[in-house]
């Protein structure tokens, strides 16, 4: 489980969660720099979407299954393959592997992961404030995406952007204190325990 106040590491299993919130942020701010229109689709977002937001996200899961953490192996692991499905959805017709999704299919599939984080939004009230804000304005940037493609409104697009920059800044920030809070074993940048 994500830890809600600085714990030492008991099992030998260093604390996956701040690769994964890490990974998942970066990666999300960068393409929505460019979701607000300040430079164009290029292999920089590719290659963080497969490398960083992608492979760091799955390992990071993978640990987490190891730690008994479902939420977090659900989590990461699934966001770590949307991520690479994502770029494959960019890059496969480029390469002659089948046709570029149509904008109704990338509604869809926008929408299904809208949905997705939703119902993980849930779990995250048994963890912690920080996570429940990137869950919640993660959701709210899946559904501003369908709405730009559905609307082809360049301007929600733009906001869509400008709302996920704050949604990765916001899991940056949630890795960051868990790293710092381990770290000093105390709690340096706070992240609102949830008392249960």
């Amino acid at each position: 489980m994500i830890p809600t106040t600085p714990v030492p590491v008991k099992d030998g299993i260093a604390n996956p969660a701040p690769l994964g919130l890490c990974a998942f942020g970066m990666t999300t701010v960068l393409l929505n720099i460019h979701n607000a229109g300040f430079f164009e689709m290029n292999t920089m977002i590719l290659g963080m979407g497969i490398f960083y937001g992608g492979l760091a996200q799955v390992i990071a899961g993978v640990i987490e299954a190891k730690k008994n953490n479902t939420f977090g192996l659900t989590a990461f692991t699934s966001y770590g393959f949307f991520w690479l499905s994502l770029v494959g959805l960019l890059v496969m017709p480029k390469l002659g592997w089948g046709t570029a999704p149509s904008e109704g299919a990338m509604i869809a599939y926008l929408s299904i992961w809208g949905v997705f984080t939703f119902l993980l939004f849930f779990g995250t009230l048994r963890l912690n404030r920080a996570l429940q804000f990137v869950f919640a304005s993660l959701t709210i940037l899946f559904f501003l995406l369908v709405a730009g493609d559905a609307t082809g409104n360049t301007g929600i697009k733009h906001l869509a952007g400008y709302e996920g920059i704050i949604c990765g800044a916001s899991a940056i920030y949630t890795g960051i204190a868990n790293v710092l809070n381990e770290v000093y074993g105390k709690t340096v940048l706070p992240i609102g325990p949830v008392k249960v």
